[in-house]
């Protein structure tokens, strides 16, 4: 089923995405619009120490309204390759750097209105090197150990969305009995 662009309009410019109304001819004939947020991208980072311990950024959502426990991520810059986004954030957001950074899957965010792509990578041999935070980030790090950290995930202690997706991408590659 196709459904055929008739135009598109910018009806909003922020700082990290714009929204785009798209009038859309749909497979019966119809006339619609649909409200799109355009995205650069993200990534997401699961990073693990040498000791099992994945590290987390617990930061206040406004949005939500509560504090929660993330992995590690960020936007992309317009142009900016993942891989270089995911060692840029993961320095940034828990002050370390990983020797073996690789992607292991990516996933939409929110397709049914926004083109946000979201990369996810496993981190690991990580080591102190930290770059100076956003300043609008006001984010704590905690970790756990992967056991944990998956539990939580599953007994949905856990809320952040983009965290389960990647949990659950990356458990295949996590030792865990």
């Amino acid at each position: 089923m196709k459904f055929e662009l008739l135009h598109a309009e910018t009806v909003y410019q922020g700082r990290a995405f714009e929204v785009r109304r798209d009038h859309l001819r749909t497979p019966d004939g119809r006339t619609v619009k649909y409200d799109i947020i355009e995205h650069t991208g993200s990534v997401i980072i699961i990073p693990v120490d040498a000791e099992g311990q994945m590290h987390f950024v617990r930061q206040y959502r406004h949005a939500a309204q509560i504090d929660l426990l993330e992995l590690p991520a960020g936007t992309l810059e317009p142009g900016e390759p993942p891989a270089e986004a995911a060692a840029r954030e993961i320095r940034e957001e828990i002050g370390m750097e990983a020797e073996n950074l690789v992607e292991i899957g990516a996933f939409y965010l929110a397709p049914g209105y926004s083109t946000e792509l979201m990369h996810v990578f496993m981190a690991t041999n990580l080591k102190h090197n930290p770059l100076e935070a956003d300043a609008d980030e006001f984010l704590s790090v905690e970790k756990l150990p992967v056991a944990e950290a998956l539990r939580q995930a599953e007994s949905g202690e856990m809320q952040d969305a983009k965290s389960l997706a990647a949990l659950l991408l990356a458990r295949q590659y996590l030792m865990v009995n």
